[in-house]
């Protein structure tokens, strides 16, 4: 018989599992205290198999009967829907487990303690000022070069030309990170080396008359201020 709203809803526990077709292999499962969830008995392989569907009513009995005959289509295409289910929902944790951000802070929690500590502050907040709010929520093997391209140009605008390329490294080393835990084919930084602008380094002055620098030799050796100064660098 097909199932109607109004007999689903009287359906009361009986102590005992019962079953109710809707036709086309959709039934509803009630267990002995009353759950009803939806299944749908199907054979593939020469196999017979069960596909779940969800609670009733959360899952309605239109959204069920779709639900079967979307699973009538994959047989048709010689798919076996449970074992498509399983694939989508194995993705759908990739995405979330695999993400830029995740991959990041893992590799640097795996980093940091060989890291002084003001260098890994300062990795750890370019990361979270900068690259995270562009590309932290994408899966890390999925980032573009312009995604990522994006992010490093918003430091850029603000002047800050040689933050751009450490963030840049940093990402490199995530990326290549991600290709060696297998979250990742390759890197996509390396498309970028010469998409940033360059940095221009401030030259100091320096002395290069030679009686000039045997000068300077003498005057450092006979300072006699402040011991700090004065201590040996080796």
């Amino acid at each position: 018989m097909n199932l109607t709203d109004t007999f689903l809803r009287a359906l009361k526990a009986t102590g005992q599992v019962q079953k109710k077709a809707d036709g086309g292999g959709l039934y509803i499962h009630v267990s002995p205290t009353g759950g009803k969830l939806w299944r749908m008995a199907y054979t593939f392989g020469g196999k017979q198999k069960t596909l779940s569907f969800g609670a009733y009513p959360a899952v309605s009995l239109k959204d069920a009967r779709q639900k079967r005959e979307d699973a009538k289509v994959q047989l048709a295409q010689g798919i076996d829907p449970s074992a498509h289910k399983q694939a989508v929902k194995a993705a759908v944790r990739a995405e979330v487990t695999n993400t830029f951000e995740v991959v990041a802070r893992e590799w640097f929690a795996k980093n940091k303690d060989f890291w002084v500590d003001t260098h890994a502050e300062k990795v750890i907040r370019r990361l979270e000022n900068d690259i995270f709010p562009i590309i932290g929520g994408k899966a890390v093997g999925s980032v573009t070069a312009p995604e990522l391209l994006k992010a490093l140009r918003r430091i850029e605008a603000r002047g800050a030309a040689d933050t751009a390329h450490r963030a840049l490294q940093s990402c490199g080393q995530i990326f290549r990170y991600a290709i060696g835990t297998s979250r990742a084919e390759r890197d996509t930084s390396a498309d970028l080396r010469d998409a940033l602008s360059p940095v221009r380094h401030i030259s100091f002055a320096s002395i290069t008359d030679p009686k000039g620098i045997g000068a300077l030799l003498r005057d450092i050796n006979t300072y006699a201020g402040n011991l700090i100064v004065r201590a040996p660098t080796e």
